[in-house]
């Protein structure tokens, strides 16, 4: 089972990469690529994906045993993100079908929270 130790250094580490993709895509020769594909604007959805679902991985690691969801979710930032990552700079033209299997998984982890909602382990939803 993934600890939440571990949980939260996957968070971190998807945190990271995040801004170190978000500052390629954004200057020097990552991003002179990305715009000479014409992908610039898929490199900055899939940073902003990522991070919208890291932040979500922290919550869900600091809210007890939510493994479940949480590897729904990385594995839709993996693939989602991913594919359009690596689309935006290769341009190879297989890629973006990966991209919807992603965003099914990440969907899934959000129907999964909308079913089974975080919840402290001291609070109720019951009044």
């Amino acid at each position: 089972m993934l600890s939440q130790t571990n949980q939260l250094r996957i968070a971190a580490s998807l945190g990271l990469i995040g801004v170190i993709l978000g500052a390629l895509g954004a200057h020097g020769p990552v991003h002179d690529a990305v715009v000479a594909n014409d992908h610039l604007d898929a490199w900055q959805k899939a940073v902003f994906y990522q991070f919208i679902h890291t932040l979500m991985l922290f919550l869900l690691a600091r809210s007890g045993n939510r493994v479940g969801p949480y590897l729904f979710l990385l594995s839709g930032i993996l693939l989602f993100s991913g594919s359009l990552y690596a689309w935006s700079y290769l341009n190879i033209g297989w890629l973006p079908h990966i991209t919807p299997f992603g965003g099914i998984c990440l969907m899934i982890g959000w129907l999964w929270l909308a079913v089974q909602p975080v919840v402290p382990h001291k609070m109720s939803l019951r009044s």
